[in-house]
């Protein structure tokens, strides 16, 4: 094993640096269009199945003012699309029962009470439990914006105490729906899923071995790659079919990516892109004679992996206060209170878009919550004036359901390629879905919808800046400690690998934080060559 470069000293005292406006509000690439993800059409597909089924059945039986409850239920069916079915099964059995208990809280709350300030402030409650509960489950999108936006429309619909059990029925059996609808596709590719993951961390290896030495792109590449890879690995542990055939090709994956460093490899890089389609598109499973070495990382590789799921006990850790989940859940939840009662000091009687658009604000950093602030105000307002001109054709039940189905097939198709696309379908949606329910005259509507979206997301913003998260230089200088550690070891590939991709998430949403320390940037940049130089060394040196 060649020798390591030794690393800078460690240390704790860091100079403090001046707000850069430039770096944490920048401009450039904000309204830029990335590609689609990659299966976008799933999500989409469950949730017009999950959402029009019932729709179409309300309407034929006339009862489709009760469309809103069975939404809450339906609009499960957007999770959990990458898990192996096993892992989807539990996952989406706790997001329909915490999708249920919100909305039975804000039924609740408003059977109970009139006051609008009252609203908001359990819907600010909610929508920050579930940021937490989403992001220390790295449950994935739609995350938390879903749960929030239902339970804030729940909140400001006319209730009566004895309709509750009615609705809240409503919206279990339609979960229940949901959860089908998305294990339904196990009965054809039943390891589909895990398949998928591999694909993905293959296409990652791929394009790192094509990058020539020293490219200054390659150790985002290698980051990537580590990424994948350990999703990739996860979803195999999650799976109750046998790994060991996908397993030798992400074994392989990682030994091409190791001798990235050596220069660009063409030939690896192309058979590994073959191999991803190949899997993709639901063909045999490349089968790949594995070396001794290889064999026995094979036959390791479940216990050498950090464990796949995170238990009951580290969930309720997450909203302590000690937690790092725990400052965001603060910004959250002051945040969109504050949204909410700026909206009705302005004269807004249901001020639930205020608080909606305040939370999905709140993201990592600041310098992404500016992002999506300024990307949520866009797409909020071009939806605005989209509904605005689909009015005319919106007021029959046929078309409402058909234009709210086609914006969510839509919704789906954009957000991943920039959010303020993705919400100019979302907004029409969500409009058209609360006049299920409550229908109120066009012009108040897009008014109200308009100043709340300026109010939330200026609201949200200033939160964001107002209430910091001192731990995350903390959490960056622990990061670094530990991918030090994992490389004076230099006994554990699983270990060093996910110390790096924790360093590199944890540094970039440090770096994000007007106010913050400044980062010890040579420090860090030092670890991580270090720890990919290591990291290439182990796992070369296992295949040999």
């Amino acid at each position: 094993m060649p020798l390591l470069a030794p690393a800078p000293p460690r240390g704790r005292h860091r100079a403090a640096r001046h707000p850069d406006l430039r770096r944490v509000l920048p401009i450039r690439g904000m309204l830029r269009l990335r590609p689609a993800a990659d299966i976008w059409y799933k999500p989409a597909l469950s949730g017009v199945v999950a959402v029009g089924v019932p729709d179409v059945v309300l309407l034929v039986t006339g009862h489709l003012t009760l469309a809103l409850y069975t939404t809450a239920g339906g609009l499960c069916a957007l999770y959990a699309h990458g898990m192996p079915y096993a892992a989807r099964a539990r996952t989406m059995a706790w997001v329909v029962a915490s999708m249920w208990a919100g909305t039975a809280i804000s039924l609740t709350t408003a059977a109970c009470t009139g006051s609008a300030a009252v609203r908001v402030a359990v819907v600010a409650v909610l929508a920050a439990a579930y940021k937490v509960g989403c992001d220390a489950a790295r449950i994935g999108p739609p995350a938390n914006i879903i749960f929030t936006f239902v339970t804030a429309t729940a909140a400001f619909t006319p209730q009566r105490a004895d309709q509750l059990p009615g609705h809240l029925a409503l919206v279990l059996l339609t979960g229940v729906f949901a959860w089908l609808i998305c294990l339904v596709p196990a009965v054809v590719r039943p390891s589909g899923p895990e398949r998928l993951a591999v694909a993905r961390a293959l296409l990652a290896a791929s394009r790192q071995a094509a990058f020539p030495a020293g490219d200054p792109a390659l150790d985002r590449s290698r980051h990537v790659t580590a990424v994948a890879v350990q999703a990739a690995w996860q979803s195999l542990r999650q799976s109750h079919r046998d790994p060991a055939p996908l397993a030798r090709l992400l074994i392989r994956a990682e030994s091409v990516a190791a001798e990235s460093d050596s220069g660009p490899d063409s030939e690896a890089a192309d058979q590994l892109a073959e191999w991803s389609r190949q899997l993709r598109r639901g063909r045999g499973v490349p089968v790949v004679s594995p070396g001794a070495a290889e064999a026995a990382e094979l036959r390791g590789a479940a216990a050498d992996r950090p464990p796949g799921r995170r238990g009951l006990p580290a969930m309720v850790r997450a909203f302590g206060p000690g937690s790092a989940y725990f400052p965001i859940g603060v910004r959250v939840a002051l945040g969109c209170a504050a949204a909410g009662w700026v909206s009705m000091a302005l004269g807004v009687h249901r001020p639930y878009w205020a608080v909606v658009t305040a939370a999905t604000v709140f993201v990592a950093n600041t310098a992404l919550s500016w992002h999506r602030a300024v990307q949520r105000t866009v797409g909020n307002l071009t939806g605005v004036a989209a509904f605005t001109l689909l009015t005319p054709i919106t007021h029959h039940p046929v078309t409402m359901i058909a234009v709210v189905l086609v914006c969510q097939i839509g919704a789906e198709a954009t957000m991943s390629r920039n959010y303020w696309l993705g919400s100019t379908f979302v907004t029409p949606m969500a409009l058209l879905m609360t006049e299920f329910a409550a229908p109120q005259a066009t012009s108040e509507l897009v008014l109200n919808r308009w100043l709340d979206t300026c109010v939330g997301a200026a609201v949200g913003l200033v939160a964001c800046f107002a209430i910091p998260d001192r731990g995350v230089g903390r959490r960056a200088d622990a990061a670094l400690d530990r991918v030090e550690d994992a490389i004076t070891a230099a006994d554990d590939r699983a270990r060093l690998a996910t110390a790096l991709v924790e360093l590199r998430e944890s540094a970039d949403t440090a770096a994000g934080e007007w106010w913050s320390s400044a980062l010890p940037d040579e420090r860090i940049v030092s670890a991580e060559r270090r720890g990919h130089r290591l990291l290439a060394d182990l796992t070369t040196g296992a295949s040999r």
